[in-house]
């Protein structure tokens, strides 16, 4: 598979990276996801101060951060980690391309204050297990 998977983040079933920084999180979509998705022509941001919840496996009623769109699908960004938005990336609503280009760099979505990100990092996948897992998708 030739998508970059870099060692120093972790990841989810939907696609989400996330990066720790400190206390904070930087969170974005995978080079897979964008691969996938398609020249990426609009981000919807979420709004900062939102409060989000951790997307669990086949749970309803996890939080949305936003979407993105391509010229081919729509699709959902999903909340990697529960905590309150403190940042998002305006660079995106000019230039959505970013996550195309950059998406482990310049294309980030938002930064999240996690609630609980102790336990809820034992929920992602470190970059090898992302790696597997998007080898059984294939």
């Amino acid at each position: 598979m030739d998508v970059e998977i870099p060692e120093d983040l972790r990841f989810t079933e939907e696609h989400e990276w996330i990066k720790v920084e400190g206390s904070k999180t930087r969170i974005g979509v995978t080079d897979y996801a964008q691969d996938r998705l398609g020249y990426v022509v609009f981000v919807e941001l979420p709004e900062v101060g939102e409060e989000v919840e951790q997307v669990a496996k086949g749970a309803f009623g996890a939080s949305e951060l936003g979407a993105v769109e391509s010229i081919k699908v729509v699709s959902e960004i999903y909340a990697p980690l529960s905590g309150e938005i403190e940042k998002v990336n305006e660079n995106l609503v000019d230039e959505p391309e970013l996550v195309n280009s950059d998406p482990y760099g310049d294309g980030w979505i938002c930064v999240i204050k996690p609630s609980d990100l102790e336990r809820e990092l034992e929920n992602l996948m470190d970059s090898e297990a992302y790696e597997e897992f998007l080898e059984s998708e294939e």
